[in-house]
């Protein structure tokens, strides 16, 4: 009895002997050197091609969350490459490893509050700011109440404000891609101080999770684009390193100060 054909259906890509198709579309032909890689990218993943409003907020997310100096995820590929000078993938891969709840994570976790909070609010929407900041309210209230940190609010170092954070408003209004998440998001930031006590600001990374979420991106791979932007940033972090090296440095600094207590 033969064994029918199992198939394996895909909207991505395929290729045969002479062709490479990706989205339906000729690779070689119809793509290369008319497709930017950040289209492609929200392509791949939305299913759809973005307008151009839409890559110019994509993008601006991107180059807001590729790199921010020594940060973790930075110096863990930097010693990787230290320690494995001939694996770039093994120290590229130990600096997105590190990207959680403190650092790139935030991107995903405030997509998510956001929208469940839209969810959770129904139809319709508020369309003032009056009605917006009495749905944050509810939401922080409720964050306060259940013991939970606020996604998106607050950074270890910019303390009054994030200036990220007013750009990527600014230019989701712009192109047309200020949607509810950002609302909320906003909202969030006005009324927070009040509840929790104390001013904390709109950070980056949860802005560009209500960006993206607005752009009507899958909240549960959000986290996967901040690790896109980062390997960009990650790849200058190792090409820097291979140029002016200081992980040996950072491990002597360390090696050499560590204190044996019983």
């Amino acid at each position: 009895m033969s064994t029918p054909d199992a198939g394996y259906p895909t909207s991505l890509g395929t290729s045969d002997a002479d062709t490479i198709t990706l989205l339906g579309h000729d690779l070689a032909g119809e793509l290369m050197g008319k497709v930017g890689f950040g289209e492609l990218a929200f392509w791949l993943v939305a299913g759809r091609r973005p307008g151009p409003g839409e890559v110019r907020v994509f993008e601006t997310v991107l180059v807001a969350l590729a790199d921010h100096g020594f940060t973790p995820t930075a110096i863990a590929a930097r010693l990787t490459l230290l320690s494995a000078p001939e694996s770039i993938q093994g120290a590229l891969a130990a600096g997105l490893l590190g990207g959680g709840s403190r650092f790139l994570g935030v991107t995903e976790d405030t997509g998510k509050f956001l929208a469940e909070v839209l969810q959770q609010a129904g139809e319709p929407l508020p369309d003032t700011d009056a009605g917006w900041d009495d749905l944050a309210r509810q939401a922080v209230r409720q964050r306060r109440q259940d013991r939970q940190l606020v996604p998106g609010l607050g950074h270890p170092v910019h303390k009054r404000a994030d200036p990220r954070t007013p750009v990527i408003m600014s230019i989701a209004r712009q192109e047309g891609c200020y949607g509810p998440h950002l609302a909320l998001f906003e909202a969030v930031g006005r009324v927070a101080p009040d509840i929790l006590g104390r001013d904390l600001p709109l950070n980056g990374a949860g802005v560009c999770g209500a960006a993206l979420a607005d752009l009507g991106l899958p909240v549960e791979l959000l986290r996967g684009f901040a690790l896109l932007a980062r390997a960009a940033g990650l790849l200058g972090q190792l090409a820097e390193e291979r140029r002016n090296p200081i992980a040996n440095d950072i491990y002597l600094a360390v090696d050499r100060n560590a204190r044996y207590e019983p």
